[in-house]
């Protein structure tokens, strides 16, 4: 597929089965098809908010979740956990049912609405496991010194939840830019992200879904990449 995304063949049975010469034909296509470009921007725009937010809530309700009970804490992770293992498709129907039935009718914020749901659980898992390795000693001296909790929050905890929050910001971001059961159901066919506007050209011959693919292919093993050398950084 990425070596046939080269061809700059003339039709497109044919640029699929013979190379005749290579070149950025369809990736040039790409910037000249509306309908690719507004999924592009959809992916874009969704993926970008839903990791702000979810981050966000993410970290909160993870800071917030060492002043619970054992009990409640217990409960609230496993919940947490039980979002995150459930079917897929389960989650899309869930929230195409709530979202009917509480009227909402605004794709954009349907699917926004939907990533931040589904996002929200990792954030929450990847930060509480660093939030109890807190160091305790900075934040008594951060408050013998008379720091507000906020000051404390801002200044003392955030800097040590930051790799944290980075690493679950990039998996959600991931997540929510090649998700395509969710946002098929809740976007339906008038607001589609890369995902979905792939599998609504089931059936048809477009070479420049090759040139698309290859670039998703290739954006995710950069992530990859990207990733390993931090994980390197890290612990090395």
């Amino acid at each position: 597929m990425i070596i046939f995304s080269f061809n700059e063949n003339e039709g497109r049975i044919s640029s699929l089965v013979h190379f005749d010469k290579f070149g950025f034909k369809w990736y040039l296509k790409i910037f000249k098809d509306e309908a690719i470009i507004s999924a592009i921007g959809v992916t874009l725009r969704i993926a970008i908010l839903s990791t702000f937010f979810s981050t966000i809530i993410g970290t909160l309700a993870a800071v917030s979740l060492m002043n619970y009970k054992k009990k409640w804490k217990k409960l609230i992770l496993n919940t947490n956990q039980f979002s995150m293992i459930i079917p897929e498709i389960i989650n899309a129907l869930s929230l195409f049912v709530l979202f009917s039935f509480i009227g909402l009718d605004n794709s954009f914020i349907r699917m926004l609405l939907a990533h931040i749901s589904f996002s929200v659980p990792y954030v929450l898992f990847s930060v509480y496991t660093k939030c109890c390795n807190l160091d305790i000693d900075f934040l008594e001296a951060a408050y013998d010194l008379g720091a507000t909790p906020f000051q404390t929050f801002i200044k003392v905890i955030l800097p040590q939840l930051k790799n944290a929050m980075l690493t679950s910001a990039g998996i959600v971001f991931a997540l929510s830019f090649d998700d395509f059961i969710i946002s098929y159901f809740v976007g339906g066919s008038d607001y589609q992200n890369i995902s979905a506007y792939i599998y609504s050209l089931k059936g048809t011959i477009n070479p420049t879904i090759n040139a698309l693919s290859s670039i998703l292919i290739l954006f995710v093993l950069f992530k990859i990449v990207l990733d390993y050398k931090k994980l390197r950084r890290d612990y090395y």
